[in-house]
């Protein structure tokens, strides 16, 4: 493992977790549960690929929650400059109502694109089989991007102590003000779940820039939920 690697890495863990052990003490005010908080490591044939998803209500009966997805992904060759990133977009969510449906604004970290704000909507649904969040976001700025992304899982119980777990994970990013492709991915998960920790197959289907360069990347994850 290159020094290179090792020090991305812990530059990319540490302020993720601090944000992880900062919002999960519990909370003894009475509401709805509080969701999982989702860590996932890819061991991938190209590169190492992690993410996690952090959503929390400000208070247990707020209209106001933070939802951040950290991504981070380090390719093993260090020649191989395409597909390192590190991205961290947070948004501060409000609530229109009760069928899932947010106001956001917020702020995201990007390696290789830098710091931008962003305005935008989003849904989110979530069940024992199900869950959904699917955000629009548009970056203020000189790039006046569009961003789609959702995350979209399915978990059916098989038995008492397995279920099946799948994903499906996407984004578009479309610059307006150049009038092209940014970057784009779709990333598929299937495998087992046991409790809080799930395994299986991955797949990761990675475009940058206008050309439209590919980069996939296939292997296993083990994932964890906090």
């Amino acid at each position: 493992m290159s020094p290179i690697f090792t020090n991305r890495t812990i530059c990319f863990l540490l302020p993720v977790f601090s944000l992880l052990g900062l919002f999960s003490q519990p909370v003894k005010a009475q509401g709805p549960p509080t969701p999982p908080t989702p860590v996932e490591l890819m061991f991938g044939h190209e590169r190492l690929d992690f993410q996690l998803v952090f959503k929390r209500n400000f208070a247990p009966q707020s209209k106001f929650s933070l939802l951040t997805i950290a991504v981070f992904s380090e390719n093993y060759a260090k020649e191989k400059r395409i597909g390192d990133s590190m991205v961290i977009p947070f948004q501060v969510n409000y609530a229109l109502g009760k069928k899932g449906f947010s106001l956001a604004a917020g702020a995201e970290a990007n390696s290789v694109a830098g710091f931008g704000t962003t305005l935008g909507l989003t849904h989110g649904y979530a069940s024992k089989k199900w869950l959904a969040i699917s955000v629009l976001n548009y970056q203020l700025g000189e790039s006046k991007d569009m961003k789609l992304f959702g995350l979209y899982e399915y978990k059916p119980q098989l038995n008492e102590t397995w279920s099946f777990y799948s994903r499906l994970q996407v984004v578009y990013n479309y610059s307006l003000a150049e009038s092209q492709h940014n970057r784009s991915f779709l990333y598929l998960r299937a495998g087992l779940k046991k409790g809080p920790m799930g395994f299986g197959l991955g797949a990761n289907f990675d475009q940058y820039g206008p050309a439209k360069i590919a980069r996939d990347n296939y292997g296993v994850f083990t994932r964890w939920e906090f």
